[in-house]
């Protein structure tokens, strides 16, 4: 027998290692997809995945680190996703506003914001960001739901 899928996701995103952050936000759209409600909560590196864009004008996810052997001598995640668009594989943009489009709650750690130094700094416009904390984040859970922490 079978349990019932989770009726929410709650999603810690800590991580802000590349390939981490691009499967949260696979598992999200996923989840999303299926109708389940998803919360992602960005805390700490994962903080500069929702900052506004760097000097250089490029997305600041762009410059975020790679830390898997996947055999590509790709340097930064801007390097990688440019990969998977080569090769089919969602990438990172298009899954951010896959998640914004089907409805998934963007939460920002205002703890992390100050611990990145990004408290000041502008965030993404074009994705709806709410700021908040780690009780905040609790309080959106769902008893009968399901939290991964990334």
């Amino acid at each position: 027998m079978s349990k019932p899928p989770p009726d929410k996701l709650s999603i810690i995103v800590f991580s802000g290692d590349f390939e981490k952050v691009h499967y949260a936000l696979v598992m999200a759209s996923a989840a999303a997809a299926i109708n389940t409600p998803v919360t992602l909560f960005f805390t700490m590196g994962a903080c500069r995945v929702l900052a506004d864009k760097g000097p250089d004008g490029e997305a600041a996810w762009r410059s975020l680190p790679v830390n898997f052997h996947s055999g590509l001598a790709a340097r930064t995640g801007g390097e990688v996703d440019d990969h998977f668009k080569q090769t089919k594989v969602a990438h990172f943009e298009e899954l951010l506003l896959a998640c914004a489009e089907l409805g998934v709650r963007f939460l920002v750690c205002e703890m992390g914001l100050r611990a990145m130094d990004l408290e000041e700094k502008p965030l993404r416009d074009d994705l709806p960001i709410e700021q908040g904390g780690v009780v905040t984040f609790i309080e959106d859970a769902s008893n009968d739901g399901a939290m991964i922490f990334i």
